[in-house]
């Protein structure tokens, strides 16, 4: 079993920057893959990006390569998303979630909000 807690959402304006963190707790981090996901205000959940286990692959949907950043700590079981040049339509509750690979994810955190104001 895995325990997710995601931290460091907020409120910030058009073109900020915010870090998303996901702790874990449990079985050692370093086994799973890790994603983030966001869901908008009457919208459905949809895959940010996510990083495998071991060689640390990333994959980021297209929305937001090249503003979004993830990583991960093993050592400290936190994986990061760093956001940049923040735009209103990346308003969401922003989920990480965390799975035997990056297309099957079997734990998830409950949400942190980000709000983007233009």
């Amino acid at each position: 079993q895995v325990q997710l807690v995601e931290s460091g959402g907020g409120l910030v304006q058009t073109g900020g920057s915010l870090r998303l963190s996901c702790a874990a707790s449990g079985r050692t981090f370093s086994s799973y893959a890790v994603g983030w996901f966001r869901q908008a205000p009457g919208k459905e959940r949809e895959f940010v990006v996510g990083i495998s286990m071991g060689s640390g692959s990333t994959f980021y949907a297209d929305s937001v390569k090249g503003r979004f950043t993830i990583s991960r700590d093993n050592a400290k079981n936190t994986v990061y998303l760093q956001m940049n040049s923040l735009k209103p339509e990346d308003t969401a509750v922003y989920y990480c979630a965390a799975g035997p690979h990056l297309s099957q994810y079997d734990y998830w955190g409950q949400g942190t909000q980000v709000t983007v104001s233009s």
